[in-house]
């Protein structure tokens, strides 16, 4: 049974920090290109950040970039998003997704993390 597991997700001021994690079972993690998105009420889901399978390539929407980090570790089946000089505007629920890297048809979702930020 595959499972992805957010954790990491809360209250914090604006200019504050969060790190997401999300715990993979189920799946050869390694063979997966991991994915952060987030939907914010009325509003639609859209991309955050990306990184490969190995975590040679990352990349980013332009509304965080040189605010979020995306990395991983395959020896933890475990994907991570740094989020630093955090916004009103970044307020969501954050999903991780696991996409097969020969068969993309294949993927996952997790259930998702709420961010607030607000003072």
């Amino acid at each position: 049974q595959v499972q992805l597991v957010e954790s990491g997700g809360g209250l914090v001021q604006p200019g504050g920090s969060l790190r997401l994690s999300c715990a993979a079972s189920g799946i050869t993690f390694s063979r997966y290109a991991m994915s952060w998105y987030r939907q914010a009420p009325g509003k639609e889901r859209e991309l955050v950040a990306a990184i490969t399978s190995a975590g040679g390539s990352t990349n980013y929407a332009d509304s965080v970039k040189g605010r979020f980090t995306i990395t991983r570790d395959n020896t933890k089946n475990t994907l991570y998003l740094q989020m630093n000089s955090l916004k009103p505007e970044d307020t969501a629920v954050y999903s991780c997704n696991a996409r097969h890297l020969n068969y993309p048809q294949i993927h996952y979702w997790g259930q998702g993390t709420q961010v607030t930020v607000s003072s």
